[in-house]
């Protein structure tokens, strides 16, 4: 038996974003292996540059993985000379984070490929079409956000 009526349409909604999600995320994994950065390595470059100084938790938000694997991933940049870690710790014992010169530039070649897959997302949509998905979207995410505020 198949459930009917805005449940089910919900849930498929739901499921759809998941499986788009999976498939963005290898696309861009793809093109972002020349380069040598994995996803959340971009992520994290990304939000260094939007938020300058920011901490491993913060970080770690922002790419979705955890705080752990953030430590491991933000080594592995500053092994690469692609990031900067203050010397002296903030609260919480954290210490703030920058890119260097060569992330920024590795960023700008990366934000490129990551462009060219979602504009391959978007691709068959219309202009109002991809700023109307952006709202529900965005609308999506704020009542799961709110809903878990409770």
């Amino acid at each position: 038996m198949t459930p009917s009526g805005d449940h089910s349409t919900a849930e498929a909604l739901g499921l759809l974003v998941k499986e788009t999600q999976a498939i963005l995320h290898l696309r861009m994994a793809e093109r972002l292996r020349h380069l040598e950065l994995s996803v959340p390595q971009y992520a994290c470059l990304q939000a260094l540059d939007h938020t300058p100084a920011s901490t491993s938790s913060d970080l770690a938000r922002h790419a979705f993985v955890s705080r752990q694997s953030m430590n491991v991933l933000l080594q592995g940049l500053e092994k690469r000379g692609l990031i900067e870690r203050s010397e002296e710790p903030g609260p919480r014992r954290e210490r703030a984070t920058v890119l260097t010169p060569a992330a920024i530039s590795l960023l700008g070649r990366a934000r490129t490929e990551v462009a060219a897959v979602a504009k391959t997302m978007t691709g068959h949509l219309s202009a109002s079409d991809t700023s109307r998905l952006l709202t529900l979207l965005s609308s999506c995410r704020d009542a799961l956000v709110e809903s878990g505020a409770g």
